[in-house]
């Protein structure tokens, strides 16, 4: 074989690596898709509890990649590809953080910041302090986002968007037997909340807290903010109607009827049964 032969079928092999890494270099992300990346080679390393890589760290990029042609060099660069999020009507999401610091001992759920957001921006997410866990907001009905993959997981009724982390959930997802019992939720605590008559029956919604501060010593109920401006009441002299009236009344405005359990928190909310029940609605 001459020399020319020679390099002419190197050349071509040299051409045609660079056509295969072309081509596995160009992922195309759809319209309602999101791209997972992950880098395969860094000098740098995540640490054993981060699963989300924010300065170029071998692992799962941060930055997601949006919907189009999008190119990023194979085999340094892995694409997948994953839904947006979207809640149906009638339906709640739970979100699930995966990454962010640690829960306080005996802590539910994760204090949320209005800097989260609806917790699309990861990164602002872990700046300004996000827990791992569960959030308090939930995402409503019509929601439709790019939610990062691998640091929340998001949980409706009938679908679980994310990729889980734990050794357990991971296995149940290749199983495809992950569901919202996986966290020990019924996918009927999933569905909107709606307070409405029963046929020629008046219908409440009476509230239990799950978490909180306990209640004051003999209270049976959490009250907003106690029974102080009662007592202030008395001191002063008020009518019994008057008094009346403040009790039968409710401070579910407070919170938008326990919908902001942030809220509902930081104006003295308690663990347990409510004062105030919802209405129609």
């Amino acid at each position: 074989m001459t020399g020319l032969a020679i390099i002419g079928i190197a050349a071509a092999a040299v051409v045609l690596l660079l056509v295969i890494v072309i081509l596995k270099s160009i992922t195309l992300i759809g319209p309602a898709q999101v791209g997972l990346v992950n880098k395969r080679f860094a000098r740098k390393r995540l640490g054993d509890d981060d699963p989300v890589a924010f300065h170029g760290e071998a692992g799962y990029q941060s930055q997601l990649l949006m919907p189009g042609l999008r190119f990023k060099i194979w085999p340094v660069f892995s694409v997948s590809r994953f839904p947006w999020v979207q809640v149906p009507a009638g339906e709640i999401g739970v979100v699930v953080a995966q990454v962010g610091g640690a829960l306080p001992i005996g802590a539910k759920s994760a204090v949320y910041k209005p800097e989260f957001g609806n917790f699309a921006d990861i990164e602002s997410f872990v700046v300004n302090g996000g827990q791992k866990g569960v959030q308090r907001p939930v995402l409503p009905p019509g929601t439709l986002l790019p939610i990062h993959p691998v640091g929340f997981m998001v949980l409706t009724p009938h679908n679980i968007y994310g990729q889980p982390i734990s050794t357990d959930l991971s296995v149940a997802a290749r199983r495809n037997q992950l569901n919202a019992t996986s966290f020990g939720l019924d996918p009927a605590q999933l569905q909107v909340v709606v307070i409405a008559p029963q046929g020629e029956q008046d219908v409440i919604g009476i509230v239990t807290a799950l978490e909180g501060e306990p209640l004051d010593r003999g209270d049976i109920a959490s009250r907003l903010g106690g029974f102080a401006d009662v007592a202030d009441m008395e001191e002063a002299g008020a009518a019994d109607a008057e008094i009346i009236e403040i009790l039968l009344g409710n401070k579910n405005g407070d919170h938008n009827n326990y919908q902001d359990f942030q809220r509902f928190l930081d104006a003295g909310g308690r663990i347990g049964l409510q004062h105030d029940p919802l209405l129609y609605g």
